[in-house]
């Protein structure tokens, strides 16, 4: 589990000795659910951050990293792509495309992930902040 450390320190005028304490405490099993959940959205976020920077800067698909991050994160983006239509800017070479069903997941999985963590803090009974 997680560890949290907590340090106090408390200084005294006129030559007193120096207090200091430390104590140690660890998360509990809905932080560290939490974490874990906060966790896996930003590898999502980050994976399809890198889509729509791809797509949108016309990254070729001869590419064998940018055929891997369309592929993974197609399967994240599938169920958001009918929503809105893409803008595709033809270039010389390569053909540029504004993808918003990307960034349309991007905050739906960001809202669901917000809301499971707050769900296991309730089912937990843990004090809300």
């Amino acid at each position: 589990m997680a560890e949290f450390n907590k340090e106090t320190v408390t200084t005294r005028e006129n030559n007193n000795p120096t207090e200091s304490a430390s104590s140690k405490r660890e998360a509990t099993g809905s932080q560290t659910v939490g974490y874990v959940v906060y966790f896996l959205l930003g590898a999502l976020e980050i994976l399809l951050a890198f889509r729509f920077v791809l797509k949108l800067l016309g990254a070729s698909h001869s590419s064998g990293f940018v055929d891997f991050i369309y592929n993974l994160s197609g399967i994240f983006v599938f169920p958001f792509e009918q929503i809105f239509r893409s803008g595709v800017g033809e270039g010389v070479e390569t053909a540029a495309v504004l993808e918003p069903s990307t960034i349309i997941a991007m905050i739906v999985y960001a809202v669901v992930a917000w809301s499971v963590v707050k769900l296991i803090k309730i089912m937990s009974g843990e004090k809300q902040e």
